[in-house]
């Protein structure tokens, strides 16, 4: 199959997807996504920002260092520093892109960047001149290209693959743009710039309008040969196009777009709930592919028709996605090797036995409450050890709670702050709240909290749920997530978290002040 038939899927969950308010990620959590996106056969992985701050750098190395079948990239604007600092953090990636931008819209030419088009023509050049020294593989994209004007778009490109760049990336940085239009400037692309038979096309579309996926397959129908996406859509403002949803559309009409990936489709599942894990997003019901109610049958007829022939009302197996794929079920007998080996088979590594002792001890505990312990309960329980292990400022020593009809809630908590112990009780109009204002009592935060949701972990009565809370303060947005079986308590783990976010210095500006 020659490459004109292959379209690679380019990962950005863990820098686009990062600029979700609240959806920062550590190095661990970073790692272990990676690891997910690997197994899943994603070509490229885009692992973050190099220059933003020492903690997106490391994140980037650490990728870089330990993920060998995917393609490691980062993203540097159109400046040296940016391009060496990206390079610096890509040298040990065993295959390594540096993809570098600038914007093209008039608009941002004119408003943002104050130089002229002959000057971001200039400036493009050589950032990929640069990039191309230090690195073979480099991907340029014109910024808010939805909104450029062609004739300047094909000149910029013309000069960035003259200059060494070998993926030519277009995005509609705003979602401004609509399948038709847009799929017929990539064809126009193709056809207009002289030297395009040198590079891949690629785009990344922007869902402000809801069109991200659609923008994408129009794109791909019309030539594009590289899709830049996310799990779940995972994205600052309206988010990303999503990844499931573009290689199944791919997969599931291949009679239409005559293309295939390179993608394990059977790893999508898994790699969605992960990522909701970690971010604390959850994913909605009603979501394509990864939702819950994505291959769920409630009319009659509709059942009816899929127990005589699947393919009456299902376009695809839920097994080939990973529903009910790739599980291995737990429980209170369960040794200590059973669940290292699962651990390693999730892609998960923590970073000392003591880690390991403690994640194995709070297993077993879960396994003491609930009769099953799935893959997803497992990615909790790591998810809140890795949080223990940090040197947080607030953590929950005890919960007490007393909640009858007729009767105002009353909670009592004990905290550690700063390693000492201080304890309150409030009441509030449920258990939720008063734990909260007793909380707030000791910690007195001055935050506004934005949002509570809850959802459950896996199906059952004694599922753990999954609680994720937002705060404001300031302007600045955090989000905390916990899980537990007491869902007072995964409430209560899940302010704390958003807490602890927020009383972190802020190391680094958010990733895109300007960018794709």
């Amino acid at each position: 199959m020659s490459s004109s038939d292959t379209l690679i899927i380019f990962d950005t969950t863990l820098r686009d997807g990062e600029q979700s308010p609240g959806a920062s990620m550590t190095q661990e959590e970073k790692l272990r996504i990676a690891k997910a996106l690997e197994r899943m056969r994603v070509d490229v992985i885009e692992a973050g920002f190099a220059i933003a701050s020492q903690g997106d750098f490391a994140a980037v190395k650490a990728v870089a260092d330990n993920i060998k079948d995917s393609r490691v990239c980062s993203l540097a604007r159109s400046v040296d520093a940016d391009i060496e600092r990206a390079a610096e953090a890509l040298k040990n990636a065993n295959a390594a892109r540096i993809h570098t931008f600038i914007a093209t819209s008039p608009i941002h030419m004119e408003y943002k960047l104050r130089l002229t088009p002959d000057q971001v023509l200039e400036q493009a050049v050589r950032a990929v001149t640069r990039a191309r020294n230090l690195c073979e593989d480099v991907e340029f994209s014109c910024e808010d290209a939805g909104r450029s004007d062609l004739d300047f778009l094909c000149r910029v490109i013309e000069a960035a693959i003259d200059a060494g760049a070998r993926t030519i990336n277009i995005p509609d940085t705003v979602g401004y743009a609509v399948p038709e239009q847009f799929g017929d400037t990539i064809r126009r692309l193709l056809e207009r710039v002289p030297n395009a038979d040198k590079a891949v096309f690629s785009v990344h579309c922007h869902n402000d309008l809801g069109l991200a996926v659609a923008n994408s397959l129009a794109a791909v129908a019309c030539g594009a040969r590289q899709v830049e996406c996310t799990i779940n859509g995972l994205g600052e403002r309206a988010g990303n196009a999503a990844l499931e949803e573009i290689v199944m559309a791919i997969r599931t009409r291949a009679d239409f777009y005559h293309i295939e990936t390179n993608l394990n489709p059977q790893e999508i599942v898994p790699a969605s709930r992960l990522v909701s894990s970690v971010t604390g997003f959850p994913v909605q019901p009603n979501k394509a592919i990864v939702g819950a109610n994505a291959f769920a049958h409630e009319s009659g007829i509709h059942q009816d028709g899929v127990i005589k022939y699947r393919e009456t009302y299902e376009i695809m197996r839920a097994e080939d996605v990973g529903w009910n794929a790739n599980r291995m079920v737990l429980g209170k007998h369960s040794g200590r090797n059973a669940f290292r080996a699962r651990l390693d088979e999730l892609g998960v590594h923590l970073n000392s036995e003591q880690e390991l002792n403690e994640a194995f001890q709070r297993f077993k505990d879960l396994a003491d409450k609930k009769h099953e312990v799935f893959d997803e309960d497992i990615q909790a329980l790591v998810s809140d050890t890795q949080k223990a292990a940090d040197n947080e400022r607030f953590a929950l020593v005890s919960l007490s709670v007393c909640s009858q009809t007729g009767e105002v809630p009353t909670a009592q908590v004990v905290l550690s702050v700063n390693g000492e112990e201080q304890r309150a009780s409030s009441q509030g109009a449920g258990p939720v709240d008063a734990t909260f204002k007793a909380i707030e009592s000791i910690v007195a935060s001055g935050t506004s909290l934005e949002l509570y949701n809850v959802s459950a972990i896996t199906s059952g009565t004694d599922s753990q749920g999954e609680v994720t809370v937002r705060l404001e303060r300031g302007g600045r947005i955090v989000n905390g997530h916990g899980a537990d079986i007491d869902i007072v308590a995964a409430s209560a783990k899940a302010y704390l978290n958003a807490l602890n976010h927020l009383s972190m210095e802020a190391s680094r500006a958010h990733p895109q002040t300007d960018g794709v």
